[in-house]
């Protein structure tokens, strides 16, 4: 027989055992319960279930715990079952997460599939988890994507197992068709799918005859099964309960769960700044032709930073030091479109330059698969701040606790298009003037330092002296700096030197990538429309600057409704570079949230001090 282009794996009771059921079945038998209760009450409730609505990512895990809960109690009273007082869903996912093991024979099987050219996959009806023990879904995503060219959840995709659009979608990115792709599960009904639409199946019930079995049609005889006895030797274990195939590396190791210490900081570090030339320029290819240049500076828990516009990974050079210096592995990021991080050419085809936040999402996922971290804590400022509010709400798994500097979470309102929002605020006019490709392009690259010298200004510094950048009526006066003189002084939180450096890097890129940023408004909003907006419930920070002229401090009241576990930050004496204007009462403010976060999660800290 031909060999095969692709297998798809399920994950539950295939890639991860054992199976939900069983788990569930357990669980029934500790507490007395008819069986099949829980099973009956939650899996085949049908479409409108809570289980069925978070694994088609209608629900995040917390908010479909109570309404599961609420469930189970309306079928216990229908069938006269007393529930004990002792019942409760929540124990019950904590008790699968206990229970659920890693296959290392499927994730051996999958690293050999892989070296000898055919592509893995692993179908998932999973749930968007945002709660406080998500750092366990993480590490899961974090494993299967080092196993697996891919991983579809169900949650992320919107179809579930049994839909046959689930494997379409696959075989699709897989760039096979049924009759090439080979499909193992343990759950009858998902197999008698695939076999529907032309897969070759397994039915996995133990894994030595299924991997026989899987050996067989993907013509690789002699190849996946190893003894038991090899794969306990290879199989490493790791924090949370997960088993591992493979040789231990550096990104394994740092999952290892560890007991907390004391967070050491020196205010003389505080304002330290970086030279360019003095910190680790590194790489990752996110896909081909898009990489992704980052500076990564220090050990422990890894802190990710996330520029805005227009800047580069430079605007924290006050912060990196002070971090790292604390004991946190610094991610400096230039974002998508930025120095020497991706910008499509000028004349590649429109579509291919726009940079939704749904992708610029993904691409940080991506990212932190390439580096091996399960999960990270994010601070943003300006476009940066957006995007790690949507991975938080988003992307929960793999985000420890998150930070704005500036940008407040604004609520997405499905029946108001943005657009028009913003064409009825003068304030944001400038973002209507950047919508046409080429114009703002032209006008911000027609003298870099003069655009820079404009747009880096302390707040306090240009009273009085007719340098203020006015966001507002820009299309009706025909460009962004239109009424400012042509000769622009340095400002103090500008010098010569890092002038000349961002000079240096938007002469590689030009403005057309970052400008792709702001033309993604209704994209962005449809998106974000279409995704359950539950609360923020991880540890998050919110800094406002007292004189920042565009995102005002009262955007931020009333954050606190939809994120609980909220710690406010003010510098009032701040315009919108709070990095560079504020950096000792940033740091401050910074390492303080980090410090508790951190320790109240028992994570260690690296200090150098």
């Amino acid at each position: 027989m031909a060999a095969r282009k692709a297998v798809l794996f399920d994950l539950w009771g295939c890639v991860q055992t054992p199976r939900l059921h069983h788990i569930f079945k357990k669980y029934e038998e500790s507490l007395g319960l008819p069986r099949n209760f829980i099973h009956e009450t939650v899996v085949k409730g049908g479409p409108g279930s809570a289980l069925h609505r978070a694994e088609l990512g209608k629900l995040t895990l917390t908010q479909m715990i109570p309404e599961m809960e609420a469930e189970c109690l309306k079928e216990a009273s229908s069938q006269a079952v007393s529930l004990p007082p002792q019942f409760s869903v929540q124990k019950l996912f904590d008790q699968i997460r206990e229970a659920l093991r890693f296959n290392t024979a499927i994730l051996e099987a999958s690293d050999k599939l892989r070296r000898h050219g055919v592509a893995t996959c692993v179908l998932g009806n999973s749930w968007v988890d945002d709660s406080e023990k998500r750092d366990w879904m993480g590490l899961v995503l974090l494993v299967l994507q080092l196993h697996f060219d891919l991983v579809f959840q169900s949650c992320r995709t919107g179809a579930r197992l049994p839909d046959p659009t689930l494997f379409s979608h696959a075989l699709q990115r897989l760039g096979a068709t049924p009759q090439q792709a080979v499909f193992v599960s343990s759950v009858e009904e998902s197999v008698a799918a695939g076999r529907d639409i032309g897969m070759a199946v397994v039915l996995m019930d133990d894994s030595n005859e299924a991997l026989k079995h899987l050996q067989c049609l993907a013509g690789m005889q002699a190849i996946l099964v190893s003894s038991v006895e090899e794969r306990e030797t290879a199989g490493k274990k790791i924090g949370m309960g997960m088993c591992l195939t493979e040789d231990p590396n550096e990104a394994m190791l740092q999952l290892q769960s560890l007991s907390g210490v004391e967070l050491l900081s020196s205010e003389e570090t505080c304002s330290l700044c970086c030279n360019p030339e003095d910190v680790p320029h590194c790489f990752v290819t996110i896909k081909p032709g898009h990489q992704v240049h980052y500076v990564d500076m220090g050990e422990g828990p890894a802190v990710l930073l996330c520029h805005g516009f227009p800047d580069s990974w430079f605007s924290w050079r006050y912060q990196i030091l002070a971090l790292a210096e604390s004991g946190f592995r610094v991610l400096a990021l230039d974002m998508k479109g930025y120095g020497d991080s991706l910008a499509p050419p000028v004349m590649a085809d429109l579509s291919s330059l726009l940079f939704p936040q749904e992708q610029l999402c993904q691409d940080l996922i991506t990212f932190l698969d390439k580096l091996g971290i399960v999960q990270v804590t994010l601070v943003g400022h300006d476009w940066g701040g957006s995007l790690v509010w949507n991975m938080a709400q988003c992307h929960p798994e793999r985000v420890r606790a998150v930070a704005s500097l500036n940008t407040p979470l604004f609520l997405v309102d499905p029946n108001t298009n943005p657009m028009e929002r913003l064409k009825a605020n003068p304030t944001f006019n400038y973002q209507i003037y950047f919508q046409t490709p080429g114009v703002a392009e032209a006008e911000l690259e027609k003298d870099l330092a003069r655009t820079f010298k404009i747009m880096f200004r302390d707040a306090a510094g240009n009273v009085g002296k007719g340098l203020t950048l006015s966001s507002a009526n820009v299309c009706e006066r025909g460009g962004l700096f239109v009424g400012l003189p042509d000769d622009i002084p340095l400002s103090p939180i500008l010098s010569e030197d890092a002038l000349q450096y961002y000079i240096k890097q938007f002469s590689k890129t030009g403005f057309r990538g970052p400008l792709n940023w702001y033309r993604n408004t209704e994209r962005n909003w449809r998106w974000m429309s279409s995704r359950p907006r539950g609360k923020i419930l991880m540890p998050s920070l919110m800094v406002t600057a007292g004189m920042d002229q565009i995102l005002l401090p009262k955007f931020s009241s009333g954050m606190e409704t939809m994120i609980p576990n909220l710690t406010r930050g003010h510098i009032e004496d701040c315009g919108h570079w709070t990095q560079i204007e504020r950096p000792v009462e940033l740091n401050k403010i910074l390492l303080s949230w980090l410090k508790d976060v951190h320790q109240k999660a028992a994570i260690p800290l690296c200090p150098k001090l």
